[in-house]
Protein backbone atom coordinates (compact mmCIF):
# COMPACT_ATOMS: atom_id res chain seq x y z
CA UNK A 1 0.00 0.00 0.00
CA UNK A 2 1.34 3.42 -1.60
CA UNK A 3 -0.77 5.88 -1.37
CA UNK A 4 -0.07 8.87 0.91
CA UNK A 5 -2.80 11.02 2.55
CA UNK A 6 -2.90 14.57 1.52
CA UNK A 7 -2.17 16.86 3.99
CA UNK A 8 -4.42 18.86 6.26
CA UNK A 9 -4.58 19.57 9.73
CA UNK A 10 -6.99 19.98 12.82
CA UNK A 11 -8.18 23.19 12.24
CA UNK A 12 -9.49 22.03 8.37
CA UNK A 13 -11.55 18.92 9.61
CA UNK A 14 -13.06 21.20 11.92
CA UNK A 15 -13.85 23.88 9.17
CA UNK A 16 -14.51 21.49 6.50
CA UNK A 17 -17.20 19.87 9.30
CA UNK A 18 -18.62 23.29 9.96
CA UNK A 19 -19.11 24.35 6.22
CA UNK A 20 -21.11 21.01 5.73
CA UNK A 21 -23.27 21.57 8.52
CA UNK A 22 -23.78 24.70 8.27
CA UNK A 23 -24.66 24.61 4.47
CA UNK A 24 -26.93 21.70 5.42
CA UNK A 25 -29.12 23.44 7.94
CA UNK A 26 -29.13 26.71 6.05
CA UNK A 27 -30.88 25.23 3.00
CA UNK A 28 -33.36 23.28 5.57
CA UNK A 29 -34.43 26.37 7.61
CA UNK A 30 -37.40 25.64 5.01
CA UNK A 31 -38.57 22.08 3.62
CA UNK A 32 -41.40 20.44 1.66
CA UNK A 33 -41.96 18.19 4.90
CA UNK A 34 -40.14 17.25 7.93
CA UNK A 35 -40.68 13.97 9.49
CA UNK A 36 -39.86 14.12 12.82
CA UNK A 37 -38.68 10.35 13.93
CA UNK A 38 -36.30 8.26 11.96
CA UNK A 39 -37.57 4.70 12.16
CA UNK A 40 -38.57 2.40 8.99
CA UNK A 41 -41.93 4.29 8.63
CA UNK A 42 -40.28 7.95 8.69
CA UNK A 43 -37.37 7.13 6.83
CA UNK A 44 -40.04 4.94 4.16
CA UNK A 45 -41.78 8.47 3.98
CA UNK A 46 -38.82 10.32 3.45
CA UNK A 47 -37.31 8.16 0.46
CA UNK A 48 -40.86 8.35 -1.13
CA UNK A 49 -41.13 11.72 -0.84
CA UNK A 50 -37.93 12.55 -1.99
CA UNK A 51 -38.20 10.09 -4.98
CA UNK A 52 -40.97 12.86 -6.04
CA UNK A 53 -38.71 15.29 -5.68
CA UNK A 54 -39.70 16.96 -2.53
CA UNK A 55 -37.16 18.62 -0.43
CA UNK A 56 -37.38 16.19 2.69
CA UNK A 57 -35.31 17.18 6.15
CA UNK A 58 -35.85 13.77 8.62
CA UNK A 59 -35.13 14.51 12.59
CA UNK A 60 -33.83 12.24 14.81
CA UNK A 61 -33.24 12.77 18.23
CA UNK A 62 -30.60 9.24 18.85
CA UNK A 63 -27.37 9.51 17.05
CA UNK A 64 -28.34 6.36 14.95
CA UNK A 65 -31.35 5.91 12.75
CA UNK A 66 -34.05 2.94 12.44
CA UNK A 67 -35.41 2.78 15.94
CA UNK A 68 -37.04 -0.77 16.33
CA UNK A 69 -36.17 -1.94 12.66
CA UNK A 70 -32.52 -1.87 13.93
CA UNK A 71 -32.67 -4.31 16.80
CA UNK A 72 -35.44 -6.35 15.82
CA UNK A 73 -37.22 -8.36 18.25
CA UNK A 74 -35.90 -9.02 21.70
CA UNK A 75 -32.23 -7.80 20.71
CA UNK A 76 -31.98 -10.92 18.44
CA UNK A 77 -31.23 -8.36 15.04
CA UNK A 78 -34.15 -10.21 13.03
CA UNK A 79 -37.07 -8.27 11.70
CA UNK A 80 -40.22 -10.20 10.58
CA UNK A 81 -42.67 -8.87 7.49
CA UNK A 82 -45.53 -10.35 6.76
CA UNK A 83 -46.57 -10.23 2.92
CA UNK A 84 -47.53 -8.36 0.83
CA UNK A 85 -44.91 -5.81 2.80
CA UNK A 86 -42.18 -7.91 1.87
CA UNK A 87 -42.63 -6.59 -1.72
CA UNK A 88 -41.01 -3.25 -0.19
CA UNK A 89 -37.88 -5.56 0.58
CA UNK A 90 -37.46 -6.44 -2.78
CA UNK A 91 -37.48 -3.30 -3.85
CA UNK A 92 -35.16 -2.10 -1.72
CA UNK A 93 -32.76 -5.47 -2.33
CA UNK A 94 -33.31 -6.57 1.24
CA UNK A 95 -31.87 -10.34 1.67
CA UNK A 96 -34.66 -12.22 3.33
CA UNK A 97 -35.56 -15.76 4.03
CA UNK A 98 -39.51 -17.03 4.31
CA UNK A 99 -40.36 -18.81 7.52
CA UNK A 100 -44.15 -20.32 6.98
CA UNK A 101 -45.98 -17.78 6.96
CA UNK A 102 -43.78 -14.75 7.72
CA UNK A 103 -40.44 -13.14 6.13
CA UNK A 104 -37.32 -12.37 8.05
CA UNK A 105 -34.78 -10.47 7.44
CA UNK A 106 -31.50 -9.45 9.72
CA UNK A 107 -32.15 -5.68 11.08
CA UNK A 108 -29.52 -4.19 10.57
CA UNK A 109 -28.83 -5.28 7.23
CA UNK A 110 -32.79 -4.41 6.55
CA UNK A 111 -32.21 -0.71 8.22
CA UNK A 112 -28.67 0.00 6.47
CA UNK A 113 -30.17 -0.44 2.93
CA UNK A 114 -33.48 1.54 3.71
CA UNK A 115 -31.25 4.56 4.97
CA UNK A 116 -29.30 3.91 2.23
CA UNK A 117 -32.08 4.32 -0.79
CA UNK A 118 -33.18 7.22 1.71
CA UNK A 119 -30.15 9.00 1.38
CA UNK A 120 -29.40 8.28 -2.32
CA UNK A 121 -32.55 10.13 -3.48
CA UNK A 122 -31.34 13.48 -1.53
CA UNK A 123 -33.37 13.51 1.91
CA UNK A 124 -31.13 15.52 4.50
CA UNK A 125 -30.76 14.14 8.64
CA UNK A 126 -30.32 15.86 11.89
CA UNK A 127 -29.37 12.94 14.37
CA UNK A 128 -29.13 13.92 17.68
CA UNK A 129 -31.59 16.68 17.47
CA UNK A 130 -34.89 16.38 19.97
CA UNK A 131 -38.14 17.52 18.76
CA UNK A 132 -39.24 20.24 21.12
CA UNK A 133 -42.87 22.00 19.85
CA UNK A 134 -44.89 22.91 16.49
CA UNK A 135 -44.27 26.05 14.56
CA UNK A 136 -48.14 27.79 14.59
CA UNK A 137 -49.55 29.31 11.91
CA UNK A 138 -53.18 30.96 11.33
CA UNK A 139 -55.94 28.72 12.63
CA UNK A 140 -54.38 26.30 14.38
CA UNK A 141 -52.40 24.88 11.40
CA UNK A 142 -48.69 23.15 12.00
CA UNK A 143 -45.67 24.88 9.65
CA UNK A 144 -42.63 23.46 11.51
CA UNK A 145 -41.13 22.02 14.30
CA UNK A 146 -39.06 23.89 17.00
CA UNK A 147 -35.87 21.26 17.57
CA UNK A 148 -32.64 21.54 20.53
CA UNK A 149 -30.03 19.43 20.75
CA UNK A 150 -30.93 16.38 22.57
CA UNK A 151 -28.53 16.33 24.82
CA UNK A 152 -29.47 20.32 26.67
CA UNK A 153 -33.04 17.70 27.74
CA UNK A 154 -30.23 15.51 29.87
CA UNK A 155 -29.02 18.50 31.36
CA UNK A 156 -30.47 19.78 34.95
CA UNK A 157 -33.14 22.24 34.70
CA UNK A 158 -31.43 25.33 35.87
CA UNK A 159 -28.77 25.12 33.85
CA UNK A 160 -30.65 24.26 30.63
CA UNK A 161 -31.31 27.60 29.06
CA UNK A 162 -30.81 26.54 26.06
CA UNK A 163 -33.09 28.67 23.16
CA UNK A 164 -33.92 25.80 20.56
CA UNK A 165 -34.27 26.86 17.11
CA UNK A 166 -36.99 26.46 14.63
CA UNK A 167 -37.64 25.16 11.25
CA UNK A 168 -40.54 25.88 8.64
CA UNK A 169 -41.84 23.36 6.30
CA UNK A 170 -45.49 22.94 4.98
CA UNK A 171 -46.11 19.80 6.35
CA UNK A 172 -44.86 17.74 9.41
CA UNK A 173 -44.99 13.94 9.94
CA UNK A 174 -45.20 12.36 13.07
CA UNK A 175 -43.28 9.63 13.19
CA UNK A 176 -41.86 9.18 16.38
CA UNK A 177 -43.33 5.87 17.12
CA UNK A 178 -45.34 4.87 20.58
CA UNK A 179 -44.96 8.56 21.80
CA UNK A 180 -46.29 10.07 18.91
CA UNK A 181 -44.32 13.23 19.93
CA UNK A 182 -45.91 15.95 17.90
CA UNK A 183 -49.26 14.59 18.08
CA UNK A 184 -49.00 15.17 22.25
CA UNK A 185 -47.89 18.78 21.84
CA UNK A 186 -51.31 19.08 19.80
CA UNK A 187 -52.98 17.52 22.42
CA UNK A 188 -51.42 20.05 25.05
CA UNK A 189 -52.91 23.14 23.25
CA UNK A 190 -56.54 20.71 23.05
CA UNK A 191 -56.37 20.50 19.16
CA UNK A 192 -56.63 16.80 19.48
CA UNK A 193 -57.33 13.66 21.65
CA UNK A 194 -55.24 10.89 21.85
CA UNK A 195 -56.40 7.18 22.53
CA UNK A 196 -52.98 5.15 23.79
CA UNK A 197 -52.32 2.10 21.77
CA UNK A 198 -53.62 -0.94 23.09
CA UNK A 199 -52.09 -4.28 23.78
CA UNK A 200 -50.00 -6.54 21.18
CA UNK A 201 -52.47 -7.99 18.71
CA UNK A 202 -50.31 -8.79 15.74
CA UNK A 203 -53.53 -10.36 12.81
CA UNK A 204 -55.70 -7.17 13.87
CA UNK A 205 -52.68 -4.20 14.37
CA UNK A 206 -50.68 -4.20 10.83
CA UNK A 207 -53.81 -3.72 8.77
CA UNK A 208 -55.28 -0.86 11.14
CA UNK A 209 -52.24 1.02 11.34
CA UNK A 210 -52.02 1.22 7.82
CA UNK A 211 -56.06 1.89 7.14
CA UNK A 212 -55.58 5.04 9.60
CA UNK A 213 -52.28 6.52 8.46
CA UNK A 214 -53.28 9.97 7.22
CA UNK A 215 -53.88 13.84 8.20
CA UNK A 216 -54.63 14.29 11.92
CA UNK A 217 -54.50 18.19 12.14
CA UNK A 218 -53.83 20.93 9.53
CA UNK A 219 -50.55 20.40 8.21
CA UNK A 220 -49.68 17.18 10.08
CA UNK A 221 -49.24 13.85 8.99
CA UNK A 222 -49.27 10.42 11.35
CA UNK A 223 -47.78 7.25 10.54
CA UNK A 224 -46.14 4.11 11.87
CA UNK A 225 -46.78 3.46 15.59
CA UNK A 226 -47.85 7.24 16.33
CA UNK A 227 -51.14 6.11 14.36
CA UNK A 228 -51.90 3.66 16.95
CA UNK A 229 -51.25 6.04 19.71
CA UNK A 230 -53.65 8.55 18.58
CA UNK A 231 -56.40 6.18 17.87
CA UNK A 232 -56.20 3.62 20.28
CA UNK A 233 -54.93 0.81 17.82
CA UNK A 234 -53.24 -2.60 19.45
CA UNK A 235 -49.23 -2.74 18.74
CA UNK A 236 -47.33 -5.43 16.71
CA UNK A 237 -44.06 -5.82 18.46
CA UNK A 238 -41.14 -6.86 16.18
CA UNK A 239 -42.93 -7.01 12.71
CA UNK A 240 -42.25 -4.41 10.18
CA UNK A 241 -44.45 -4.56 7.42
CA UNK A 242 -47.10 -2.12 8.45
CA UNK A 243 -44.43 0.51 9.39
CA UNK A 244 -43.06 0.44 5.45
CA UNK A 245 -46.75 0.34 4.30
CA UNK A 246 -47.50 3.02 6.38
CA UNK A 247 -44.72 5.44 5.47
CA UNK A 248 -45.13 4.80 2.06
CA UNK A 249 -49.15 5.73 2.26
CA UNK A 250 -48.04 8.68 4.59
CA UNK A 251 -45.96 9.95 1.61
CA UNK A 252 -48.77 9.28 -1.09
CA UNK A 253 -51.22 11.38 1.21
CA UNK A 254 -48.58 14.32 1.81
CA UNK A 255 -47.31 14.13 -2.08
CA UNK A 256 -50.99 14.27 -2.74
CA UNK A 257 -51.60 17.38 -0.10
CA UNK A 258 -48.62 19.80 -1.49
CA UNK A 259 -50.27 19.34 -4.75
Amino acid sequence: MDEIFEKSSESDVTRAIVKQFGKVLDEYAESDVIIVGGGPSGLMAARDLAIKNRKVLVVERNNYLGGGFWLGGYLMNTVTVRPPAHKVLDELEIPYEKRDKLYTALGPHACSKLISAACDEGIQILNMTEFDDVVFREQGRVGGVVINWTPVSALPRQITCVDPVSLESKLVIDATGHEACVVKKLEERDVLETAGFGGMWVEESEDLVVEHTGKVAEGVIATGMAVSTIFGLPRMGPTFGSMLLSGRKAAEIADEMLG
